[in-house]
């Protein structure tokens, strides 16, 4: 048994790439809190909304997030977080930091 927790190191990995997989995400298609969640859930990122809403206010006072409010069919109206341009072109630099990431890691792992 060794003293490193794995759990620990997982979780810490999930929340270093949460922000590239939020605007991953909104770079399909506009989206509000509770789907972003359940995209982030489906995918094996657990996220609740006490992480999600602070970093989506981060990003929209920094000009990478827009929203929009919409009626919805069941319940209050939706706030509708979508890319601005700012915020594709910061996706943009994180895609090419997350493939030459990969390729380092590819290449250390062989």
């Amino acid at each position: 048994m060794n003293d490193i927790n794995t759990d620990n190191i997982k979780s810490q990995m999930r929340k270093g790439v949460l922000e590239y997989c939020i605007l991953s995400i909104l770079r399909e298609k506009d989206a509000y809190a509770s789907e972003l969640i359940t995209r982030l859930k489906e995918a094996s990122m657990i996220v609740v909304e006490g992480t999600l809403y602070p970093l989506l206010t981060r990003h929209k006072n920094l000009g990478f997030l827009s929203y929009r409010w919409e009626e919805s069919p069941q319940g209050p109206p939706r706030k509708y977080y979508s890319l601005t341009p700012k915020g594709r072109e910061l996706l943009a630099e994180m895609d090419a930091a997350w493939d030459e990431m990969v390729n380092t890691i590819s290449l250390l792992r062989k």
